[in-house]
């Protein structure tokens, strides 16, 4: 029977329920649940499914696992919630006793009504004064309490208000230097607004938070920097909520040098002490300076490989078998000084008996200017991106380049931005789509374009709501063998993002040709996996497994193995940790020797194209455990940012991304490379 239970009044009804009056004011209730994430004790088959619940369709219905008493759905409002009405649509597989119930965090829950003499129809609950973010029906006494039947709900839905801060401070303003010594910068801003307060500003340094500031401060000195380098900075304002302001402009700054001129003097006797298929052992006799040694850094190629050795000796892990690589050591003091090379010792690794590993190297195309996405035509040729001048291209397997259109709408962040990832559908010989993701004015899109197989034409967008800021848009596009669209979001330089499962925001997304949640997603969203910083590649091995790629902030970059619903920890954990509930990477490596953005799987191994580390990494696979890393072309070709494998061929295509900001290369310096593996 329908049933309208005003609760107002009424009191306590029963031990921990909370239920009094409505509030006399404020703003009107509203309908929060409707299309939000649900999750249920148990779900009764694919056409029952929690999210059937929240749809706002009363011909869909939530059902249980039968003959199991408590079972339980609850939905996620996104944000906490005063919730005033609680409106129950069941099917004939009612339940006789159940609760409703509150939480901040769906793992302690409160009471807020009771009942043991439910008979079906629409339960209307009014009256409530309950707060939280997540509501649940929890049922203990089925109506139906023969054999064969559980509980079924056509609809929840739960009405309130939220008094949470969603609104953003405004951009500081005016950011600029006022003082800088060898080892500080002192920076000053404008101060930025915001509706409730500004908790505090985060610095970064490019894409690196690397200092913050309290919400009362218009000024900062950050210490701990390196003499005679340069930064670039930009400041963000952050209120209490969490909630980030956009990018102020970017100040370029350079410390000065120190009142120490000398360099140290040259390492002496470098050799090799030790050698394996992929390590090589070195030590060199020590420097010595007028104030004192405060590291030694490798060279291989002219580039240092690794940097900050403390002691005499260090191991350089991560080489290829069979490769001859040429090394030199120099030494720093305090002042950033650098002493003159080291002798040179060249060293060849030893075979390794795996194969699949790079051959030879041979240059595509050159020409380009940041390529991004690149995704394969059934010709063999492919479609690239270019981030910045939002053109894409066909590249044959010749070299032969042509542009095929201009994406419109897309804009740059002057960071990582612009016109990003694209896939080509896999039934591009009938239907001619393809699909884009890039920055666009309010945040970042994904949108499908028509090519024709000489020109880009027509524009639709598929999903909108991903925030966008100057650093951490993510932006990798491609088709999972299961035929649905997969994407690559960054947090926007809100980390908090990465944990909210209703942003789109540091996450991995699952959709369908229309940009719709594909069926099967975890919590009935778009969301496929969350914890995510700025996860900029996906690939998939012959078994399905989904592998990822993902920037750290200051200490780890990530190669994780991806699991629907799963949690990779960020902002929580950078690297491996021991949190509960968070999934841990299966390779891990020093920023320094990786910034990873595109992967791909080809002959037993992931590849994965590092930016900072300038190399390409080979990462074994058997199953879901991973072996040794090796590295390739190490500071050889300079920031590697794509990498793909040639269909039907045991090869890869690699781009560099060295024309923008961090690699200072003029327009028209980058490159498409080929890849044989033998």
């Amino acid at each position: 029977m329908n049933r309208i239970l005003g609760l107002l009044g009424l009191g306590t009804l029963g031990a921990g329920l909370l239920i009094g009056a409505s509030p006399a004011h404020g703003a009107a209730p509203v309908l929060l649940s409707q299309n939000k994430p649900a999750t249920a004790s148990s779900e009764g088959g694919s056409g029952y499914a929690a999210k059937y619940a929240v749809d706002g369709d009363t011909s869909t219905r939530w059902a249980s696992v039968r003959d199991s008493d408590p079972q339980w759905i609850y939905v996620d409002l996104g944000a906490t919630a005063q919730v005033s009405e609680v409106k129950l649509g069941w099917d004939l597989s009612c339940a006789t006793a159940y609760r409703v119930q509150t939480s901040g965090d769906h793992a302690t829950w409160t009471d807020v009504y009771s009942t043991t003499s439910g008979d079906g129809g629409t339960d209307d609950l009014t009256g409530l004064t309950a707060s939280g973010r997540y509501v649940r029906v929890y049922g203990t006494s089925r109506c139906r309490n023969t054999s064969g039947y559980g509980y079924s709900l056509q609809e929840l839905q739960v009405y309130g208000t939220t008094g949470g801060d969603t609104q953003a401070p405004t951009t500081p303003g005016n950011v600029h230097s006022t003082a800088v010594t060898s080892d500080s910068i002192t920076l000053a801003w404008d101060a930025a607004t915001d509706d409730v307060g500004v908790a505090a500003y985060d610095i970064y340094n490019d894409g690196n938070k690397i200092s913050e500031a309290a919400g009362t401060a218009t000024s900062k000195t950050i210490t701990g920097l390196t003499p005679k380098t340069q930064y670039r900075l930009t400041v963000f304002a952050r209120d209490a909520a969490g909630n980030v302001s956009p990018s102020s402009a970017s100040v370029t700054v350079t410390t000065t040098a120190t009142s120490d001129t000398q360099p140290p003097t040259a390492p002496a006797n470098l050799r090799s002490t030790a050698v394996t298929s992929g390590s090589v052992s070195l030590a060199w006799d020590a420097s010595t300076d007028d104030v004192g040694v405060t590291g030694y850094d490798v060279y291989s190629g002219g580039t240092a490989i690794v940097t900050g050795v403390k002691t005499t000796s260090t191991t350089i892990s991560g080489l290829a078998a069979n490769t001859s690589y040429t090394f030199t050591v120099k030494a720093k003091d305090a002042g950033n000084n650098v002493s003159d090379a080291s002798n040179a010792v060249t060293v060849k690794t030893e075979s390794s008996s795996g194969g699949g590993v790079p051959s030879s190297i041979t240059t595509v195309s050159s020409g380009w200017t940041i390529p991004w996405g690149m995704s394969w035509l059934p010709d063999g040729s492919a479609l690239i991106t270019e981030r910045d001048s939002f053109k894409v291209f066909k590249l044959t397997q010749s070299g032969t380049k042509t542009q095929v259109g201009t994406v419109p709408n897309a804009v740059t962040t002057d960071g990582e931005g612009g016109l990003l990832g694209i896939a080509v559908s896999p039934n591009w010989s009938s239907d001619h789509y393809v699909y884009i993701m890039h920055t666009a004015s309010e945040g970042n899109r994904i949108v499908r374009m028509t090519y024709d197989g000489s020109s880009l034409s027509g524009y639709k967008i598929l999903v909108q709501g991903i925030k966008k800021n100057r650093y951490h848009n993510g932006g990798r596009l491609k088709f999972g063998p299961d035929g649905y669209l997969y994407a690559t979001t960054g947090e926007a330089q809100t980390p908090d993002l990465a944990q909210d499962k209703t942003s789109l925001n540091g996450k991995i997304l699952r959709m369908t040709t229309d940009g719709t949640a594909a069926p099967g997603n975890p919590f009935g969203t778009l969301v496929y996996s969350y914890g995510h910083r700025n996860p900029q590649g996906i690939t998939w091995d012959p078994q399905g497994r989904l592998w990822e790629a993902e920037f750290g902030n200051s200490k780890y970059d990530e190669v994780n193995l991806i699991e629907p619903g799963k949690n990779y920890g960020w902002p929580t954990c950078e690297g491996s940790c021991s949190t509960s509930g968070m999934t841990n990477p299966k390779v891990q490596w020093p920023v320094a020797n990786a910034s990873p953005s595109d992967i791909t799987y080809a002959d037993g191994a992931l590849y994965v194209a590092a930016l900072k580390g300038q190399r390409l990494w080979r990462v074994p696979v058997s199953g879901t455990t991973t072996g040794t890393p090796a590295a390739y072309y190490v500071n050889t070709y300079g920031r590697l940012r794509t990498v793909e494998t040639v269909p039907g061929k045991n090869a890869l295509w690699l781009s560099t991304t060295n024309c923008d900001n961090n690699g200072n290369q003029s327009d028209g310096s980058d490159k498409v490379f080929r890849i044989d593996l033998k």
